[in-house]
């Protein structure tokens, strides 16, 4: 997974868990797309500041997923519904009736897993 993409996702899951300080300043550099001089100067704080804080969260925040496993287990249960809604387009009846056991065993999977 990108790395951006990862550090979204790590932030929507767990960014609650930052100070206000982190969040604000991991909000402008991942979601903003701010660079680090420019919430340097914003801030009034180094840019090796900025960049040392923006580590520090990505290190929390993974520590976080890796205590938690919320983000892996928001891919899973997303993978099986996306299996499940191409299941819903079989046709035939011998394809949608192994296109039923099978979204029933998902559904069963994505249950278990909550």
């Amino acid at each position: 997974m990108e790395k951006k993409v990862m550090q979204t996702y790590l932030y929507d899951f767990y960014g609650e868990l930052l100070t206000e300080h982190q969040k604000n300043v991991y909000e402008d550099f991942v979601l903003n797309d701010l660079s680090l001089g420019e919430i340097a100067l914003e801030r009034g704080i180094s840019r090796q500041g900025v960049h040392d804080l923006v580590k520090r969260c990505d290190r929390l925040l993974m520590g976080y997923e890796e205590k938690l496993h919320l983000l892996d287990r928001f891919r899973k249960i997303k993978s099986k519904i996306g299996q499940i809604n191409q299941l819903t387009l079989a046709e035939g009846s011998a394809e949608q009736e192994a296109a039923s056991r099978r979204i029933r065993q998902l559904s069963q999977e994505i249950l278990e897993e909550l």
